[in-house]
């Protein structure tokens, strides 16, 4: 795994980052879109906040902030999120805005013992350049 710790400098928001992006599996936006199309068995997260989920998202996305995604996949937990937290022996499939948020995400629910976990490159904005199809409605 990537060495976080560096005592020349402060560790940054991209070191995390690229330590994350450095254990973990990532696919395209076509691949998430193929899968899909397949109606391949998968759980697809979204870890943006509520706000920018509600602005759009991908169809089928379940909405986990990344702020929250350890309680809310640790099956001990009191405010646990069942969906996301009997997951883990499904395929995972996590994004966000453009990677960052999701890349660390998943390097933590792979920590937590989900066995198979992805990161969909480029984030909802990869997602979004290449035309492919949105929802934009919230959800309460």
């Amino acid at each position: 795994m990537y060495n976080l710790y560096k005592p020349e400098q402060a560790v940054g928001l991209m070191d995390f980052v690229k330590a994350a992006k450095s254990c973990i599996t990532e696919i395209s936006p076509a691949q998430l879109k193929a899968k899909m199309d397949a109606k391949e068995d998968f759980l697809l997260v979204d870890v943006r906040e509520h706000s920018e989920f509600e602005h759009g998202h991908i169809s089928g996305a379940h909405i986990v902030p990344r702020g929250i995604i350890e309680a809310a996949a640790d099956p001990t937990y009191a405010k646990k999120y069942p969906p996301l937290c009997e997951a883990r022996d499904r395929q995972v499939v996590l994004y966000c805005a453009s990677s960052g948020r999701s890349a660390m995400a998943a390097a933590v629910l792979q920590m937590m013992g989900f066995k198979n976990v992805l990161n969909m490159s480029g984030g909802y904005g990869g997602w979004e350049a290449e035309g492919l199809p949105t929802v934009r409605e919230a959800e309460y």
